[in-house]
């Protein structure tokens, strides 16, 4: 009966090594490959014998991704907006705010001369090209 078990403890460890497990720590190496498609010419003379072509297919080693299959990675080009407006917009709320202080008078600039400065902010964003 114990060598029963002693048995059956051993091959339970065997198991994991016959299924391609790995181990915690152990490196575990795989190689992916592809089959490519291989064309030559051999040029032929006008009087003997004309040219021909010889095909055969490769079989290549490349590099394998998480699930063994290989894929292509292109950069995709983005577009990017780098136009900046901190300049425009700055000069156009200064000069807002100046105009509509130099043309309002009494009460109305506590709104005024706030509301000038945020048009011309935006007028002169649009300008410097943002």
């Amino acid at each position: 009966m114990r060598i029963l078990f002693a048995l059956i403890f051993s091959l339970s460890f065997c198991s994991t090594a016959l299924g391609n497990e790995s181990q915690r720590g152990y490196a575990r190496s795989r190689t992916c490959t592809k089959q490519e498609y291989r064309e030559e010419y051999f040029p032929g003379t006008s009087l003997e014998k004309p040219g021909y072509i010889e095909s055969w297919t490769e079989t290549v080693e490349v590099p394998c991704n998480s699930r063994g299959a290989t894929s292509v990675r292109q950069a995709v080009p983005q577009k990017v907006d780098n136009n900046d407006c901190k300049e425009g917009s700055l000069i156009g709320g200064l000069l807002g705010a100046g105009l509509t202080m130099s043309g309002t008078r009494g009460k109305d600039r506590w709104w005024a001369v706030p509301a000038g400065g945020a048009a011309g902010a935006m007028i002169g964003c649009q300008i410097d090209g943002g």
